[in-house]
This record gives C-alpha cells, sequence and structure tokens, in this order.
C-alpha cells in the first residue's frame, strides 16, 4: 500500500465532503437566511425539538421539498463519484474506502465553516452506491419494511445503516470493506447524537413525539408519519387490543 496515497485520498475526501451544498443552495434561494438552526414545537406539549446541523434535511425544512431534494442529490454525488473514479483507477486497493469514508467526516465537519456541518446520511449513502449499490436498494428495502412492522421511522430510516454493515461483510468478507461500513455509520451516529439525546429525553418525559411529528423533524412527509401511526401492523395490534378490552 502506498501511503501517501492513503494520506491523499483521506485529505481529497475530506476536503471534497466539506463542500457545503446546503448553504451554496440557500445562497441563491434564501439570501441572508440562517440555515443552521431549526426549532420545532412538538405537537401537544409544550417542548422544542431543536435541529442544529446545516443539511438537506435544514434545507428541506427551511426552502422547501425541491430545494431539500436537491440539495441531497448533490451531496450524495459529491461522495459518489470520486469514490468510483478512484475505485476504478485504484482497483485492489482501499483509497476509495478511505475516501469516502473522509468524506463522511469532512461533511459532518467541514473545516470550512467552522467545523458545523451535517450529520452525514447522504455523502454516506453517496459512498456505499459506489461500493456497493445493491446493497443500498436491498437493505432499504429491508429497513422499510422493518419500520412498516414495528410502527418506528426511526428504525425505517436508520436500520439499513446496520444491515449494510452485514450484507457488505456478507458480500466481501473483507476488512477494509467491513471497516469503512462500520466508520461510515459511527460519523453518523456521532454527529446525531444531539439529536438521539433529544429523543431519549421526550421518551423518558413520556412527550415522545407521534410518527407523524417524528415524520416532520426527519423530513419524511406528514403523510408517511399519519399513516405510520395508523396503519402500521404495531397500530393496528395496539388498536386491535383497545377493542377487545
Amino acid at each position: 500500500m502506498d501511503w501517501l496515497m492513503v494520506v491523499l485520498s483521506a485529505l481529497g475526501g475530506y476536503l471534497i465532503g466539506g463542500i457545503s451544498f446546503a448553504r451554496i443552495i440557500a445562497r441563491f434561494t434564501i439570501p441572508g437566511k440562517d440555515i443552521s438552526k431549526v426549532e420545532q414545537i412538538i405537537p401537544g406539549t409544550d417542548r422544542v425539538f431543536t435541529m442544529t446541523t446545516v443539511s438537506a434535511s435544514t434545507m428541506h425544512m427551511h426552502a422547501g421539498t425541491r430545494y431539500g431534494c436537491l440539495t441531497a442529490i448533490l451531496d450524495m454525488a459529491k461522495v459518489a463519484f470520486p469514490t468510483l473514479g478512484v475505485r476504478l483507477l485504484s482497483e485492489g486497493m482501499p483509497y476509495h474506502l478511505i475516501l469516502a469514508a473522509s468524506a463522511v467526516a469532512g461533511h459532518n465537519w467541514p473545516v470550512y465553516y467552522g467545523f458545523k456541518g451535517g450529520r452525514g446520511e447522504s455523502p454516506m449513502i453517496g459512498g456505499f452506491l459506489a461500493v456497493d449499490w445493491l446493497g443500498v436498494l436491498l437493505t432499504n428495502a429491508v429497513g422499510s419494511i422493518a419500520g412498516v412492522v414495528v410502527g418506528s421511522l426511526l428504525v425505517m430510516r436508520w436500520s439499513w445503516m446496520m444491515l449494510m454493515i452485514a450484507w457488505i461483510w456478507w458480500r466481501t468478507g473483507d476488512l477494509w470493506h467491513v471497516g469503512y461500513a462500520i466508520v461510515a455509520v459511527m460519523l453518523y451516529v456521532i454527529a446525531l447524537l444531539p439529536e438521539l439525546r433529544q429523543y431519549v429525553r421526550l421518551k423518558q418525559d413520556h412527550a415522545y413525539p407521534s410518527q407523524e411529528s417524528v415524520a416532520e423533524v426527519l423530513t419524511m412527509g406528514k403523510t408517511m408519519g399519519r399513516m405510520m401511526d395508523r396503519y402500521s401492523l404495531f397500530a393496528l395490534y395496539h388498536r386491535l387490543r383497545a377493542r377487545k378490552s
């Protein structure tokens, strides 16, 4: 292994990942608006859920679905294409994996913006697409089914990441690939910790939001959350028990 290539891959990935398309798009669509903070009142409570990341999700909340989706696509592409390019040029070597993982770190803690970035979900998906696009599709499908079964959008949103680690281990059996998947997911979890702590406090205080509210926070659409609250297998089970009692 060429250690100069390792350093260049890590540094290049970090600098590429640090490009904030959320900020770039906001500059042209909602100039002057601060997109670094979103506050939402949890329905039925006086609690406020706060997001301080700068990402596709916050762009969705500040500028609408169109620009949120555009931000997500660009954040995926900024990692997917360089990762794929390095993979094709250095077949058999893990430089592309180093680049992809470093890009997630750059996105979450960009040097250009005082280390204040996003959660890393979109760039993580971009990296995974370049490494194993089939795994991304299959794990997301299984995660969606699991979310419907247990009636949780959080399971639907996050379970695919754990499944992706298992999938890559099964598909490759390679420590570099498995290590990359673990590091990418852990970087996402670390960036998400402030929000996870809020979820835990809400649940402990019995003010845990409905799936409709969760869907709004996760920018998955109120309709999806409303459907989960009413028609998930978990919701149907509890409704059936309530009728019997």
